[in-house]
């Protein structure tokens, strides 16, 4: 049986975040925006590979849930 479970943090205000999903492997995917590639130049970031940028909101929930 495959599952995925999508966990959605609200904070005070109720307004909801961004998602944590966790698939039947154990692994955690976050929800977040792409980093542009001007960002990435701005940031001093490797061009490379896939980035995701996550706000302070996912952070303090996950903070939360663990």
């Amino acid at each position: 049986m495959k599952f995925r479970v999508e966990l959605v943090w609200k904070d005070n205000e109720e307004s909801a975040g961004s998602s944590v999903f966790l698939t039947a492997d154990g692994r955690v995917i976050l929800q977040g925006r792409a980093v542009p590639p001007q960002a990435r130049q701005a940031l001093g970031l490797p061009m490379e590979g896939d980035m995701i940028s996550v706000d302070r909101n996912l952070i303090q929930a996950i903070k939360d849930m663990l």
